[in-house]
């Protein structure tokens, strides 16, 4: 047998278990289920770098130990193959974003292959498939034709809202619903009413909906974008410009399950941090409505809400959202231009700006007043861009002794502040936030600690019929719609400009070919160039998509049945697998993807479409794998390039080198040179020892920064399984660290020399029957139970550590020993399981039997000592030191101790008052 060549076996495996489906998982088994699921890709051009493998790496190993450990495993991957980039790339080539996104998914399965995981492959899916966005498309339209009954707590089909029309009308009706547009009516109106006003009166209530929705618009893109994706008024993706614009979007309502998504986060096994920024986002808070009367318009009374009804009385203006309608309105005619210039500038700042941004503090009077709901007190009603509008009502009630922004505000236009709640210190020049202390100048409730004084202020303005308490949530509904091609379409069609869900038997519709992926020129989104894309022939469809979430929020179930063509997942399929066990994606997810696939999971469970309350059980982050840049310098105005250890002697210019041509810092001057074409004559001044010595800096890995280490380089000099290997040992899997492909050299030794066990000298197979040593069973326990521990705790660089240290005694030990070399494979495979398998076919097992074969078991006798090294102490000074058996009494030990000579020689012969024995530790003789 050849020593170990890594590239010939990592082939040969990998062809056999795609050959064989070799993790190829069952929906009917007598064994455990276990359901490992990475979050999955989008497929990029670029392909894999060696930062993203970790997280599939640390699962891989979970799935093949379970699959040693009894279960019968579902590890499936697909594909999010839908997203802006393909579609950027078709604006500017031409080139359909399906051939591009295939070509991309051809490229990443090649590169996952060529890493050993075992995925199930025959469950592959991708999103931008018509078979699979048919249900995606199905799931719309069962929320567009639902709605959330507050007296079941669950989504229901819209025909019982219908039935409830029309058997009582509105009154009585509890709905999670847009309350401004909800219509009051009898039900021998609703009888009355013509298809569209039927139409139009459920249409508040549907969890599908449109409505005019201040968005991120980004005109360089041609779609709308999400607070995430905008920084500094600009998108983060190109960095063209963005402006906050009303546009008719498609929204679901997730505020119906705001509550649920808040209680469910209690039951879930994910990192407290990732709960804890949904519980933000959710934004839970008790309070009151108040409703604000204003001077000379009596139609138009302002809505508040606030957590602190207590301060009413502190109330020293209102503000305004600037995307506010009401703005219009209340303005005077003497402000009307300052306004109007401020509502420009301040409603195309994004909100995460507008929240961020605490030091420059803007606003205008409006000319007009509120009135206070109790003392009748005029009130200046300001617009300012920190009150947001799809928070609350987007009024707030400014009180600014006790709110810091408002105490901001304040302070910078000069209004008034009157401090109602004891503890505000007007020289401390800050507000007192505090929800504690005695109410002070505020007429009935002088005297009350704020809890009471709340309770009393919801009485009163309940008895008056001018507020109510309330509970808010931050949480806004998910626009659901983009002005792009690539996507799904929204399965909607117009009639007399009212919107109709597509039948459910004419699913999927498929996207259909236009000839250029831009907007129209009169500005539709590119659906609008589809030539004689009509419903049945006649009606004008949707021409948004939906968004990149849309698809990533049910995939996990498409995988436990990803053939079903009647069903978007089987109900046996679905009772057997449940849901994920162990999730493992990024935590910049949470309160995107994470969020709308708890929404989702939600919904389907109201029409018992699943069996379970949460979709992902367990959830892990993994950190993120920097890259380590490196730097030349260049001396300014010249094509002269100086090494690290003299460029303080220069005015120079850093400029990031692409990492693949630097070695431990030193970098290839030739390379270089042919690297780009401007550096073809470029001139170097050299260290002493005549290298080129790089800076360096750790960053995260970009293509801009040259700092991307490719995966498939690493793996052709030294194998997938080196590679496993050292990805895991970087450090603890949630912790970011910095890439180091120095380190691939130890970890390939390592392999090497445990392949040496089975064939020293990388020569002829020398494992024997004979029996081991305890010597030899110790290693091999100790690191049974540590590598179990490791897994079942997710601690996987330890592991790593672990099996070192065992190879290393059992080298010593010329360890030739079946017993402990068997188990020895078992226990690595899932962290190096190419090498395993040609190991576990070598010791005469069938090809593939590997993947199943039992984990080994620990047993502690095997790390229980035959005999204890006890230090003896004379008057607790150590002196001696004796072995004794290690099931010796004590009796047996203080007998032994009193026959010899340690007394006569420590002790001057002094007798022995007390021999204290600790066993297992020591012994302690007082004289």
């Amino acid at each position: 047998m050849p020593g170990y060549r890594p590239q010939e076996i990592e082939k040969k495996w990998q062809q056999f278990w795609q050959q064989n489906q070799t993790f190829r998982a069952q929906n009917h088994s007598d064994k455990p289920k276990y359901y490992v699921l990475d979050m999955f890709p989008y497929p990029s051009g670029a392909g894999l770098h060696v930062g993203h493998p970790l997280g599939y790496i640390a699962s891989d190993i979970v799935s093949r130990y379970k699959r040693h450990r009894g279960f019968n495993v579902l590890h499936p991957m697909g594909f999010d193959s839908f997203g802006l980039p393909a579609e950027q790339y078709a604006i500017q080539t031409g080139q359909h974003p399906e051939k591009t996104t295939r070509e991309n998914i051809a490229r990443y399965i090649e590169q996952l292959s060529a890493l050993g995981f075992s995925y199930d492959w025959s469950r592959e899916i991708r999103t931008s498939n018509p078979d699979y966005y048919k249900w995606t498309q199905w799931i719309f339209l069962k929320l567009f034709n639902s709605w959330y009954n507050l007296d079941t707590n669950k989504a229901e089909s819209i025909r019982t809202l219908q039935e409830k029309f029309a058997a009582e009308g509105s009154k009585g009706v509890r709905a999670v619903c847009d309350e401004e547009e909800v219509h009051d009516f009898s039900a021998g109106q609703w009888q009355m009413m013509t298809e569209a006003q039927k139409i139009a009166a459920v249409h508040p209530y549907r969890l599908a909906y449109q409505s005019e929705t201040y968005v991120n618009w980004c005109a360089g893109l041609g779609t709308v974008l999400s607070n995430d994706e905008v920084k500094d008024g600009v998108s983060e993706r190109g960095g063209f410009p963005v402006e906050r614009r009303l546009m008719p979007q498609w929204n679901l309502r997730i505020t119906a399950y705001a509550q649920r998504l808040l209680d469910g986060l209690d039951h879930l096994d994910w990192p407290d941090a990732v709960k804890e920024m949904q519980r933000n986002w959710i934004g839970r808070s008790v309070g009151a409505e108040v409703r604000f009367e204003v001077e000379n318009h009596p139609e138009l009374p302002l809505t508040v809400f606030t957590t602190r009804p207590d301060t009413l009385f502190g109330v020293s203006y209102l503000a305004v959202a600037p995307e506010s309608e009401l703005i219009d309105v209340l303005t005077t005619p003497e402000q009307r231009e300052a306004v109007t210039k401020y509502v420009e500038y301040a409603k195309n700042r994004s909100e995460r700006d507008r929240m961020a941004d605490v030091k420059n503090i803007t606003g205008e009077f409006t000319g007009a007043y509120a009135l206070h709901p109790f003392s009748g007190e005029k009130l200046p009603i300001w617009v300012a861009d920190y009150v947001l509008a799809g928070y609350g009502t987007g009024v707030v009630m400014a009180v600014p002794a006790h709110d810091t922004r408002d105490y901001a505000f304040a302070k910078h236009f000069a209004l008034p502040i009157v401090p109602v709640v004891e503890g505000y210190d007007e020289a401390a020049g800050e507000a007192y936030a505090a929800k504690e202390g005695r109410v002070i100048n505020s007429d009935f409730l002088n005297g009350l600690d704020v809890k009471p004084a709340i309770q009393e202020v919801i009485k009163r303005l309940e008895e008056k019929q001018i507020g109510k308490g309330k509970i808010n949530y931050r949480l806004r509904d998910a626009i659901f719609g983009r002005q792009r091609y690539w996507g799904e379409p929204i399965p909607i069609y117009y009639r007399d400009g009212m919107a109709f869900g597509v039948a459910e038997q004419d699913l999927p519709l498929v996207l259909p070919e236009i000839d250029e992926y831009k907007p129209t020129e009169t500005g539709e989104p590119p659906l609008g160039r589809a030539q004689g894309w009509k419903y049945r022939n006649e009606f004008e469809f949707e021409l948004s998509t939906m968004p990149g979430w849309a698809g990533s929020s049910w995939y996990y179930l498409r995988y436990m049945d990803p053939k079903n063509e009647d069903r978007f997942v089987g109900e046996e399929a679905e009772r057997y697998w449940q849901n994920v066990d162990l999730y493992m994606g990024g935590a910049e997810h949470a309160t995107g993807h994470l969020l709308y696939s708890r929404f989702w999971h939600l919904f389907l469970k109201d029409y018992g479409l699943v069996t379970t309350e949460e979709p992902f059980q367990k959830l892990i982050n993994q950190g993120m794998i920097l890259g380590r840049s490196n730097f030349v310098y260049r001396i300014n105005g010249t094509n002269t390039f100086v090494t690290l250890g003299k460029k303080d002697q220069y005015d120079t210019t850093p400029l990031h080198v692409d990492v693949n041509i630097v070695e431990d810092d030193v970098l290839d001057v030739e390379a270089f040179k042919k690297w780009r074409d401007d550096f073809a004559n470029a001139e170097f001044i050299l260290e002493d020892n005549g290298t080129y010595v790089c800076g360096v800096e750790i960053e995260k890995m970009s293509k801009s920064k040259y700092n991307v280490v490719s995966p498939d380089t690493l793996t052709e000099r030294y194998g997938a399984d080196a590679l496993r290997l050292h990805e895991m040992f970087l450090g603890p899997l949630e912790q970011y660290k910095p890439w180091n492909t120095q380190g691939m050299t130890g970890v390939s030794g390592f392999l090497k020399k445990l392949w040496r066990l089975y064939f020293p000298e990388d020569r002829d197979w020398a494992v024997t029957d004979e029996a081991p040593t305890p010597a030899e069973l110790k290693a091999l326990h100790k690191a049974i139970r540590k590598a179990q521990e490791d897994i079942e705790r997710f601690s996987f660089n330890t592991s790593v550590s672990t099996f070192m240290i065992c190879v290393n005694e059992l080298s010593a030990l010329n360890c030739r020993k079946r017993a402990i070399l068997e188990p020895l494979v078992v226990l690595i495979s899932p962290y190096a399981p190419h090498l395993a398998e040609e190991l576990w076919e070598a010791l005469g097992h069938p090809a593939g039997s590997l993947s199943t074969a039992p984990f080994p078991e620990f047993e502690e006798k095997y790390l229980v000592e035959d005999t204890v090294n006890y230090p003896i102490a004379i008057n607790g000074k150590v002196r001696e030191q004796m072995q004794f058996a290690a099931d010796a009494s004590a009796a047996d030990i203080e007998a032994a101790v009193r026959a010899t000579d340690i007394l006569a020689r420590f002790a001057e012969g002094k007798p022995a008052k007390k021999v204290i024995v600790v066993p297992g530790r020591m012994v302690n003789v007082v004289v």
